[in-house]
């Protein structure tokens, strides 16, 4: 069950998103206060060129979400055709192309995501779209006479998306990406004349396509009076864009991206364990715009987590926050439970508690090693086989002999005072398998014994 926010429309709608530091640019305020205020339709679009969204998407569809809770009507836009193509935007090489089914079980894997975030029942029920339906029977002749025609070469290198990739000497832009402008913009011609939404929404390196699009619809259907609408539908205002600033941490990194990867909101992708300790990791500078961007909490309750944070930055509320709001938001209450339960078990808790399975699934995103039942048997269990080697600790013997000597490591919560070639007893280990490795505070392995096969059993 999605639970709304207390709806606010026009002037206030836009104010929050001011205040959430979501308003980048806009081609008319003044519009889009009158729509926000008369509960027009908005559109976002999401590209299928994964089988699932990331975190860096969370803002786009968390921005859907803010309108329908204010009394909008959020459209979501799956660019089953567009994605066939690829959006330039943002990226310095062409992307690989991919076949139609693969677009498409990518494009059912987001569908599923979002029906999560949005009410697609009741009175300002979303809409789910997917440009395939409109762009893969286009008649490209008819595309060119009839929308091609409305756009200037010499305007369109000068979007910036166009004009970084004529830059590059080495990869430069194939015809095939330059025309994706113009699908983008044949989409929200479409969306506009035939499912009346006025607006078209993104990240601000779409400003140059959403532009576009705002352009082609002026050009194309004058702005309709009531008794001009479809049967029953309200009268449509002008159309406008707006962009939200791309989500990125104040050392200019793209949010989201990792040394292990990209964050998903897929838990089969990333666990929400992994997900929760990737909001925790949050720099103290951005969580004050991650918990205004990222999450639903209203005003007031960000306003004082904000001052506990500024004031006590050590004790990590504002992170402890951000990490439960966005889990709860992607995985529900019980994700929530598992990833705390996780944090528990690894970083304050006794690893003893849980048992081999959970302490596996915990792993699934952490630096995880199997010894082989032979080599734990040829080595006589020595604690060096847990510590030394490759998915271990330390890469070397003299590393890890440092380490001991200083009393920084723990093995299923035991502070431990044996050597490299002392032997571990089995009643040590999790199950008689399982080791918990914890190298000072933060850092954590898990190394398992594997079970004996039938052949060593014997």
């Amino acid at each position: 069950m999605i639970a709304a926010l207390k709806p606010a429309g026009g002037a206030g709608l836009l104010d929050d998103l001011r205040w959430r530091g979501l308003v980048h640019q806009c081609t008319d305020e003044a519009i889009a206060g009158r729509a926000f205020a008369e509960g027009s339709s908005a559109y976002i679009g999401f590209d299928p060129t994964a089988p699932s969204l990331h975190i860096g998407s969370l803002q786009q569809i968390l921005l859907l979400r803010r309108l329908q809770d204010a009394g909008q009507r959020p459209i979501a836009l799956i660019g089953g055709g567009t994605g066939m193509i690829g959006d330039p935007s943002g990226k310095s090489a062409e992307r690989t192309l991919q076949g139609l089914d693969t677009i498409a079980g990518h494009a059912d894997g987001i569908r599923t995501q979002l029906e999560r975030f949005l009410a697609f029942e009741g009175p300002h029920a979303a809409r789910l779209c997917n440009n395939f339906d409109w762009l893969s029977d286009m008649s490209l002749i008819a595309f060119l006479r009839d929308i091609g025609k409305h756009f200037s070469v010499n305007a369109m290198v000068q979007r910036d998306s166009v004009r970084a990739r004529l830059q590059e000497r080495e990869h430069g832009i194939s015809y095939t990406e330059f025309s994706y402008m113009l699908l983008q913009a044949y989409d929200f011609l479409i969306l506009y004349r035939d499912f009346g939404c006025q607006a078209q929404l993104g990240g601000s390196d779409q400003w140059g396509n959403i532009v576009s699009g705002v352009d082609l619809v002026r050009r194309l259907v004058p702005t309709r009076a009531a008794d001009e609408t479809r049967a029953g539908a309200p009268a449509l205002g002008p159309p406008f864009g707006l962009t939200s600033p791309l989500l990125t941490t104040r050392s200019g990194a793209k949010f989201g991206k990792t040394e292990q990867g990209t964050i998903w909101l897929d838990a089969g992708r990333t666990s929400p364990f992994a997900l929760y300790q990737f909001c925790l990791a949050s720099d103290d500078a951005d969580v004050p715009a991650l918990l205004r961007r990222l999450t639903l909490l209203p005003r007031d309750e960000i306003e004082a987590l904000e001052a506990r944070h500024m004031a006590e930055p050590s004790a990590r509320v504002g992170q402890r926050a951000l990490a439960t709001a966005v889990v709860e938001l992607c995985h529900g209450q019980g994700g929530v439970r598992a990833a705390e339960r996780a944090t528990t078990v690894l970083f304050t808790g006794d690893p003893g508690d849980a048992d081999l399975g959970e302490l596996q699934e915990i792993f699934a995103d952490v630096p995880s090693h199997v010894v082989s039942a032979a080599d734990w048997q040829a080595e006589a269990s020595a604690l060096r086989l847990l510590l030394v080697g490759e998915g271990r600790p330390f890469a070397s013997n003299g590393e890890a002999k440092r380490k001991l000597q200083e009393g920084a490591v723990r093995l299923n919560g035991q502070k431990v005072t044996a050597t490299l070639n002392d032997p571990v007893p089995s009643e040590s280990l999790i199950d008689g398998r399982a080791a918990v490795i914890r190298i000072g505070r933060k850092q954590t392995w898990l190394v398992c014994v594997a079970a004996p096969t039938e052949e060593e059993a014997g």
